[in-house]
């Protein structure tokens, strides 16, 4: 019996041995346990950017219509061309724009949510905030397109209050560029700080919900009014949570191809500039510098929002 017994207990004398092994040494445990998704990240994730990094360095020969496989500094230097350059600055401005207003209108909202709202209206707050997260992207970016048509509820609005000559007025400004909301750097404008802001809302939310409520009634007692209360206490205490959000609204505007694509003008943004290159012209190396610049962006704006504090609010 015991011979024949030996071999059906084999498996478990090798898993006892294999586990008091790891027992031993956490640190092996440890390794295996990150093994596969360093493995992943490090293929995956950073090898696709170092391949996307070297392509950025040859060049593309126009006449050939084929990429040249020499370090160059060239393609780096045709980003700085008039065209290009407006791209990337077109791209930068719309970021910090949607940036600023998510976060003045985020604060509010947070505000409440941390101070005032408790128990039921707590779980009502962040049902209102997550269930446009739970929708379909493209379905909420062509819901806004027909709200911003010319015959969507905002121009039927401004008819019937006779505001529709002001719209058109502001229509009519270079910087705008359309004839309708849904085809203008507004309506573009608009979609963005539509579909991040809850990623603004909730790092705030987070943040104002360790402040404690001591201090400001301690400003209060001092004689602060609410204005500077909120500007010497509330404010600085909650800038960790807002750079935490300007992270995400950012970034994510920042890299954005699709709201750009069906919501906005025929000048193109970083993410179309990159479709266009790669996909139309065949000019990968210029598709993969336009590629690197918000990852070179976001690596400065992550560094400064690190100052922020923004990590200890995520």
């Amino acid at each position: 019996m015991t011979a024949s017994a030996s071999p059906a207990n084999a498996p478990d004398g090798l898993a006892s041995r294999i586990s008091g092994a790891l027992w031993r040494s956490p640190r092996l445990l440890l390794l295996l346990l990150l093994a596969p998704p360093l493995l992943w990240l490090g293929v995956v994730y950073v090898g696709s950017l170092a391949a996307l990094l070297a392509q950025s360095f040859f060049s593309f020969d126009d006449f050939t219509a084929q990429v040249t496989y020499e370090l160059t500094l060239s393609t780096y230097a045709e980003l700085l061309s008039p065209a290009n350059f407006d791209i990337i600055k077109r791209t930068v401005t719309m970021a910090a724009l949607v940036t600023i207003a998510s976060a003045i209108l985020a604060f509010p909202i947070a505000y409440y949510a941390a101070r005032y709202a408790k128990g039921r209206w707590k779980a009502f707050f962040y049902l209102g905030v997550m269930l446009p997260l739970w929708s379909s992207y493209l379905v909420k970016i062509y819901a806004w397109k027909m709200i911003l048509s010319k015959e969507g509820i905002i121009s039927w609005t401004a008819d019937k209050l006779h505001l529709g000559w002001l719209l058109d007025a502001w229509l009519s400004l270079p910087v705008v560029g359309g004839n309708s909301l849904s085809v203008s750097a507004t309506g573009t404008f608009l979609v963005f700080v539509y579909i991040w802001l809850p990623y603004m809302i909730l790092p705030i939310q987070a943040s104002l919900e360790r402040v404690p409520s001591n201090l400001i009634e301690a400003s209060y007692d001092l004689g602060g009014s609410p204005g500077k209360t909120l500007r010497h206490v509330l404010l600085p205490l909650a800038m960790p949570g807002v750079a935490a959000g300007s992270i995400f609204t950012f970034s994510l505007t920042l890299g954005d191809y699709i709201i750009p694509g069906i919501i906005g003008t025929s000048r193109l943004f970083i993410g179309q500039a990159v479709y266009t290159q790669q996909g139309t012209a065949g000019n990968i190396p210029l598709a993969a510098a336009f590629s690197v610049v918000p990852v070179v962006i976001m690596a400065f704006y992550l560094w400064g929002a690190k100052k922020q504090g923004a990590f200890d609010a995520l």
